[in-house]
């Protein structure tokens, strides 16, 4: 099993960035893709962006391309999200999850409590 635990979340300005952190418990971390997801108020959860087990490869939702980063360090356990030229339509909770490479969230078995982006206009 994998535990996980985001940090990093907080309000920032419109145009801003915040890097988040998901630290993984356990040692088999590195067996398994990661994912970041979100969900606004009043909305479905949806997909940001995955990371293979290496990091050698990534993909994002059309709406964070070009803004975030996905990223991970094996040797620390820690999955990241860069997120820079924020917008207030990503004001969101931002959720870790392992499990297989892809956009569906079924594709997740383990998922973290979540951390707050407030983006301010």
């Amino acid at each position: 099993q994998v535990q996980l635990v985001e940090s990093g979340g907080g309000l920032v300005h419109a145009g801003g960035s915040l890097r988040l952190s998901c630290a993984a418990s356990g040692r088999t971390f590195s067996r398994y893709a990661m994912g970041w997801f979100r969900q606004a108020p009043g909305k479905e959860r949806e997909f940001v962006a995955t990371i293979i087990w290496s990091g050698g490869t990534t993909y994002y939702a059309d709406s964070v391309k070009g803004r975030f980063t996905i990223s991970r360090d094996n040797s620390k356990n820690t999955l990241y999200l860069q997120m820079n030229s924020l917008k207030p339509e990503d004001t969101a909770v931002y959720s870790c999850a392992a499990g297989r490479y892809g956009r569906s969230e079924t594709n997740y078995a383990y998922w973290g409590q979540g951390t707050p982006v407030t983006v301010s206009s």
